[in-house]
């Protein structure tokens, strides 16, 4: 799985500067303060082979975020340009509002043969955020349909992500995206996340779990409609779940009514060595969210994965989810994840992943054992993060000034410039997140571990010891 690290030909110096000066004039990028680009330069991406991507001027970095979590297969993987292009020569668009067509329909059922047992319809959605939307509006209207309509609540963890459309930000659980979008859709509740980090050493490992089960009681169990928890949390920093948790979720869920909606939109297509977070944790959700990796992000594309228990009463008669997406299940997106979907099967991803894991963990505890800045390290599969401190014995982190200074004043600029990409954020406690493409292997990992220990160590000197 190695990949052609020679340089890219940069382009000529006149095209580098008409794409800064129109980008600067014209490009509204997601999530991304602006002015911080009125005195240099925006960061263009212009080629991706397998983990590394190359900027303008011809410098390669190693794609330690798969993009945004989300090329799984790696770059340059034209094969799937390629059943784009085949599919546009014989059905460039078809809608799903009444009608199917071939690939739709094959994406749909080799979906579910690789899903939990027991979930076997598949609604297509454009994205992550429309595939939380979607699952929220099902849920409610599930169990409208069983004569529980006043379940509208949605109990989700704080500091989680869900999503950013009014419904899915509903549950989301970051104080700083909801508060400039306030009135949201109403019903969010939120419950403590499974940070063992910052828990008292005697804590029950599933106390966080028994939470959920104190959030339903003190809402009134009538009211609440579903559960939503990514397997492994992003936000905050790959929040690992205890053993046991996602069985105490379930069986508190079903003595409740309450679905579980299991949010894989990161978690899923091999991030955590499987398919579905959910095989690696052994659990059964009524719902699964899904989206990035299902076409390792060559087209966009989601989906919800439902339990026959959620879909069969939406099958019979006149009974209809009055909820639709345009391009959900677009033919084009869906050949190329049928097409990405081989990769996985030839390459055996996932067991790549899953071989790889016990390498890519032990380089991350050996920067935690050498260097006093880095606190925890915590995650799964192919799906890690750094917490940094200063000062490892007390776990003190640092104030919202010191991180700002700390995380965008040094690292992410000093982590770019060394040639990796990955996120220093602090939506929680600071932390560096770390989620390659399923393909990196040992010279990646090596690579990310001279970065990872020559700018962590000068941002201690400069930033902490200064």
């Amino acid at each position: 799985m190695a990949t052609n690290l020679e340089t890219a030909t940069p382009p000529a110096s006149g095209a580098q500067s008409n794409l800064q000066e129109l980008a600067k004039k014209h490009l509204w990028m997601h999530f991304t303060r602006m002015g911080a680009y009125a005195d240099h330069e925006v960061p263009i991406i212009v080629r991706g082979e397998g983990s590394y991507v190359w900027d303008e001027h011809g410098k390669r970095y190693l794609d330690g975020l798969s993009a945004l979590f989300c090329v799984n297969a790696g770059h340059g993987r034209a094969e799937l340009g390629e059943a784009a292009a085949e599919q546009a020569k014989e059905l460039g668009f078809y809608t799903n509002w009444s009608y199917a067509h071939p690939p739709a329909i094959e994406l749909a059922a080799r979906v579910a043969s690789l899903a939990p047992e027991g979930m076997e319809r598949v609604f297509f959605t454009s994205g992550g955020s429309e595939a939380v939307e979607t699952a929220l509006k099902l849920c409610r209207n599930w169990h409208r349909l069983n004569g529980d309509g006043q379940r509208i609540k949605v109990i989700a963890r704080e500091v989680a992500y869900h999503g950013t459309t009014l419904g899915a930000l509903s549950a989301t659980g970051i104080p700083g995206l909801r508060s400039v979008f306030e009135p949201l859709t109403p019903g969010g509740c939120h419950v403590p996340n499974t940070n063992s980090f910052r828990w008292p050493a005697d804590r029950d490992p599933l106390w966080a779990a028994d939470q959920i089960e104190q959030r339903i009681l003190f809402e009134g169990p009538e009211t609440v409609s579903c559960v939503i928890l990514e397997p492994v949390q992003n936000a905050g920093g790959c929040f690992a779940p205890p053993e046991g948790y996602w069985q105490r979720v379930r069986e508190i869920c079903d003595r409740y009514g309450v679905l579980l909606i299991s949010d894989e939109v990161i978690c899923s297509w091999g991030r955590l060595g499987h398919y579905f977070g959910a095989q690696r944790y052994d659990y059964s959700p009524d719902i699964i969210t899904t989206a990035k990796g299902l076409t390792s992000a060559y087209a966009p594309m989601g989906a919800l994965i439902a339990s026959d228990k959620v879909a069969d009463p939406f099958m019979e008669g006149t009974t209809m989810f009055a909820h639709g997406i345009t391009f959900g299940g677009h033919p084009l997106a869906s050949a190329i994840a049928l097409a990405n979907l081989d990769i996985f099967e030839r390459e055996d991803l996932c067991g790549h992943v899953r071989e790889k894991e016990p390498e890519l963990q032990g380089m991350l505890e050996g920067l935690h054992r050498d260097l006093e800045i880095v606190g925890d390290v915590r995650g799964a599969g192919y799906f890690w993060a750094l917490e940094l401190v200063k000062d490892r014995d007390t776990k003190e982190s640092f104030t919202h000034e010191e991180s700002e200074t700390l995380l965008r004043g040094f690292l992410s600029g000093a982590l770019y410039e060394h040639g990796l990409i990955c996120r220093a954020d602090d939506r929680g406690d600071p932390v560096i997140q770390l989620c390659p493409p399923l393909i990196a292997d040992t010279p990646e990992f090596e690579y990310i571990d001279r970065v990872l220990r020559d700018v962590l160590t000068e941002a201690w000197d400069k930033i902490v010891r200064h």
